[in-house]
């Protein structure tokens, strides 16, 4: 059975999807730890990211980092956490949160995030990934 990470690469359900490439995809969480909090899941679906190919693995990083330089940039958070916990969902997926303090990445404070909010969140993030892809690649 597809993961829901799956369905929504596969476009069978929606997603507030700020990145897209041919090895993975980057999008908001719509059960978010702290305001910001993006997930960059693998299009391959593999429960436990040290069975991902090591290049893939690497590619998911990369994205993370972009996504993070996006994050620091637009919420001005005190850190922004980086976390592999794999429990949620059987589908390989890294969080990315904008941080003020350690718990701030507690899963049992998880709350539905404001659907007007999340797609503001989206659409600031997806701006400022363009902006940088262009910025890197003038």
């Amino acid at each position: 059975m597809a993961s829901i990470f799956t369905k929504i690469i596969n476009e069978e359900i929606p997603g507030r999807i700020i990145w897209v490439d041919p090895i993975c995809i980057a999008m908001v969480d719509i059960r978010p730890l702290n305001r910001g909090h993006v997930l960059v899941v693998p299009r391959e679906e593999v429960d436990r990211w040290h069975e991902l190919p090591p290049d893939s693995m690497t590619h998911l990083m990369n994205i993370a980092h972009k996504v993070a330089n996006a994050q620091q940039i637009i919420f001005e958070p005190a850190r922004v956490g980086l976390m592999i916990a794999g429990f949620e969902v059987p589908h390989t997926h890294i969080h990315c949160v904008p941080i003020e303090e350690m718990s701030h990445l507690d899963f049992s404070q998880a709350q539905m995030g404001d659907p007007e909010d999340l797609d503001n969140v989206a659409d600031l993030l997806r701006k400022k990934l363009n902006e940088a892809e262009v910025t890197q690649t003038s």
